[in-house]
């Protein structure tokens, strides 16, 4: 079971002081983030990919890259890779190399985005969302796994004998998860490849979620990819923690109350019922998550949102020592313990080589 982080990267001004940090205190604190994860002990940072105020994170591969350098054990990956104004060509050549420079700790999500404008600003359609998706992953998916590849279609200029280099790193691609809130398109098209559905649930009751879940693994199975419940799934949250329950729910009603993504809307108590967020100590972090199991199966992935509403860097790096401490390895003895034998865990660069060479062998016999 791998736990981490997933940050979206806004700005926004703290409803406690009045003060927003700047574009570049925003983008060290990210960095400062991932590197606290790694160092109690999560196994993933995630970031998102937007192009439009209040968010920093317009290139998410040079941020990896950085964090590369400095970490050794991090799995990087992003929430979400934009394939619907992202060339494929592009994010092919962009995740290779941050494939080799990050000795094989990359993996990346692949989603539609749910800011509208970004479409005409990169000569899109948003209209056209879903094919976008469908071609572009496509191609990109063939570019990975063919070394000269031809092809024509929709929504870009053809490819006479095209190389995308560099080759992925051992001959394996990074591993793929499609992301979605609401597109039962994409979780059949996660299916279709044998991929990973990451179902970011951090603001719809689980039915919903549970919906998009079922109908991947029933997907999966039916592709001829393994049994329904060996389906690679990974799931979003929210938590904010404190030792003491009221101490969380006092320190954190202000940020919630005025975040741009829900803030003037539900209150907290009716919003902490009814999606996943967590505010409390970490036994309530613990008992929430573990429900999760319970709605969606077994899963592999497991990322929580902690540095969004403007709460300040030193907030955010006191609720990843606890969450460190006191929560995943809770989460991961359980999890692992629960989870039957023959559904597999999430893939890595080394899992993949292995199953890679076990074919080629197999094949060759």
């Amino acid at each position: 079971m791998q736990f981490g982080i997933f940050t979206v990267g806004d700005v926004t001004t703290d409803p406690t002081t009045g003060e927003a940090p700047s574009e570049y205190e925003r983008i060290k604190a990210m960095v400062r983030i991932a590197l606290k994860a790694e160092e109690v002990g999560l196994d993933v940072f995630a970031t998102g990919e937007h192009h439009n105020p209040p968010f920093v994170p317009s290139s998410p591969t040079t941020m990896l890259g950085y964090i590369a350098a400095q970490t050794s054990k991090l799995i990087l990956s992003t929430s979400t890779t934009l394939i619907t104004t992202n060339d494929p060509v592009k994010i092919a050549e962009d995740f290779a190399m941050l494939q080799h420079l990050a000795d094989g700790r990359v993996d990346l999500m692949m989603g539609r985005g749910n800011t509208g404008p970004v479409y005409p600003w990169f000569g899109k359609d948003i209209r056209q969302g879903i094919p976008l998706a469908i071609e572009n992953y496509h191609l990109l998916h063939r570019l990975w796994r063919e070394d000269v590849v031809s092809w024509s279609g929709k929504f870009r200029t053809p490819l006479q004998e095209f190389t995308s280099t560099p080759r992925p790193l051992d001959g394996v691609p990074p591993f793929v998860w499609h992301g979605s809130i609401r597109s039962p398109e994409i979780a059949e098209q996660a299916a279709y490849y044998g991929d990973g559905f990451f179902a970011n649930h951090i603001f719809w009751p689980k039915e919903h979620f549970q919906a998009l879940i079922n109908l991947y693994r029933e997907r999966y199975e039916h592709y001829g990819h393994g049994k329904a419940d060996q389906a690679i799934v990974g799931l979003g949250g929210q938590v904010f923690l404190r030792p003491k329950s009221q101490d969380a729910v006092r320190e954190f009603r202000p940020y919630f109350d005025n975040a741009p993504v829900y803030g003037h809307g539900p209150s907290l108590e009716e919003f902490t019922e009814q999606t996943p967020l967590t505010v409390g100590s970490p036994q309530e972090v613990i008992d929430k998550t573990l429900s999760f199991r319970e709605h969606f199966g077994d899963y592999q992935r497991q990322l929580f949102l902690m540095d969004h509403a403007g709460l300040p860097l030193k907030t955010v790096l006191e609720q990843l020592d606890l969450l460190g401490e006191h929560v995943i390895p809770v989460l991961r003895k359980e999890l692992d313990a629960l989870r039957p034998a023959h559904v597999p865990e999430a893939p890595t660069h080394a899992s993949l080589v292995s199953a890679a060479s076990v074919s080629s062998s197999e094949v060759t016999v």
